[in-house]
């Protein structure tokens, strides 16, 4: 073995036990939040939109100190490019490709306000129910309740975060995005902004375990891309409908440049 192999391989341990030591982090944070840090916010902050304000903004800066210490920590390292347009973006869309379970906690670290489209299941997992239900995250279930809420929100000047995929992307299958993104922006009116993670190499995928660590430490890039208009597609189709499945077309395109 030479001095490099063994010096990757203790690299690669490291990782192992830092990676392991984050999640136990990410779990413990999860139920401090949820048992005691949002329970008081209730009970101080009866306005029901300013208590999401307050659990947002607080998801905000611990999801950023959680990034930092695993970037601290040599688990990962990231760059987020052109964030500034990201931050001052108010009453969007926000859409993004899923290549990592991690994809969220990234963009919602740079963001004191983001509502997020979830589906059903997380509203059971113990470790994030607490935290979707106290920010008021909006969960992917009756379409059109969903369309309702989401207009409802995007009309206070709020932005949404959506993974369009609805799961993280496989490497089996192309991507295919749902329409959801597509009929919420083009129902509520509202641009949408466009986000393409990119993880090198790939880092907790939905084929792979945590413990699966990769020999190098994975980079992400995270490209804050230019904004959709709905306009030019609400002009064109007098069909809401019509208009969200030609706007979804280029949606895939935009998310996913090099599929194109």
């Amino acid at each position: 073995m030479t001095a490099a192999s063994i010096t990757q391989w203790l690299n690669k341990c490291w990782r192992f036990i830092a990676t392991g030591g984050c999640f136990a982090l990410f779990g413990c944070g999860a139920l401090v939040l949820t048992f005691i840090v949002f329970p008081i916010i209730s009970g101080l902050s009866k306005n029901a939109q300013q208590r999401e304000m307050k659990v947002q903004t607080i998801i905000q800066r611990t999801f950023d100190f959680f990034c930092r210490t695993m970037r601290f920590l040599k688990v990962i390292d990231y760059r987020f490019d052109n964030l500034a347009a990201l931050q001052t973006d108010k009453q969007c869309v926000i859409v993004a490709n899923h290549p990592s379970l991690i994809d969220y906690v990234l963009i919602a670290s740079q963001l004191p306000q983001c509502d997020c489209l979830v589906k059903a299941a997380i509203w059971h997992n113990p470790f994030i129910k607490g935290i979707v239900k106290a920010a008021g995250y909006i969960p992917n279930r009756d379409p059109e309740s969903l369309l309702d809420t989401c207009n409802q929100r995007l009309q206070q000047g709020n932005v949404l975060l959506i993974f369009p995929e609805g799961t993280r992307t496989t490497t089996t299958a192309a991507a295919k995005l749902q329409r959801g993104a597509a009929q919420i922006a083009i129902r509520s009116q509202v641009n949408i902004r466009v986000i393409h993670i990119t993880a090198s190499p790939p880092f907790l995928t939905k084929q792979q375990k945590w413990y699966q660590i990769p020999d190098q430490k994975p980079f992400f890039f995270i490209e804050v891309k230019n904004k959709i208009s709905v306009t030019p597609y609400l002009a064109e189709h007098h069909s809401p409908t019509t208009a969200a499945r030609q706007l979804n077309k280029h949606l895939a395109s935009a998310i996913f440049p090099t599929d194109s």
